[in-house]
């Protein structure tokens, strides 16, 4: 029994789970509202049994390292849109709570689209 579902959580595996939803969310698994929804209760989970329901009807994804061709890793600025697209979710919630409005989930999809838009497009040619 690796993971107990009654422990506490912190503040990195909440952050992973939102990135691992917003993945799910880029991919087009999930619509705006239920993003939204699943957004709120992983910033307010406080157990992994709590995370547990969000991702159950959501495929783990392997990777495929055939497909994706390997990153040149040469410094930290390298991966500077992976690093603004990992705060992006978690400062929609900040700002979500904060102000009442859930319009701010739609900077998830704007900011992958504006970092990663013309990268991927780049790789196609």
């Amino acid at each position: 029994m690796s993971e107990v579902p009654e422990v506490r959580i912190g503040t990195v595996e909440r952050e992973q789970a939102l990135q691992r939803l917003s993945d799910h969310f880029a991919a087009g698994r999930l619509s705006v509202a239920e993003f939204d929804e699943r957004s709120a209760v992983v910033a307010a989970a406080r157990t992994r049994g709590e995370l547990a329901p969000i991702f159950a009807d959501l495929p783990a994804e392997p990777v495929d390292l055939s497909k994706a061709p390997a990153k040149k890793r040469s410094g930290f600025l390298d991966e500077w849109p992976e690093r603004i697209m990992a705060v992006v979710p978690i400062l929609a919630v900040i700002l979500f709570f904060t102000t009442g409005s859930w319009l701010w989930f739609l900077a998830i999809p704007l900011c992958g689209a504006l970092l990663f838009g013309n990268h991927r497009n780049g790789d196609k040619n």
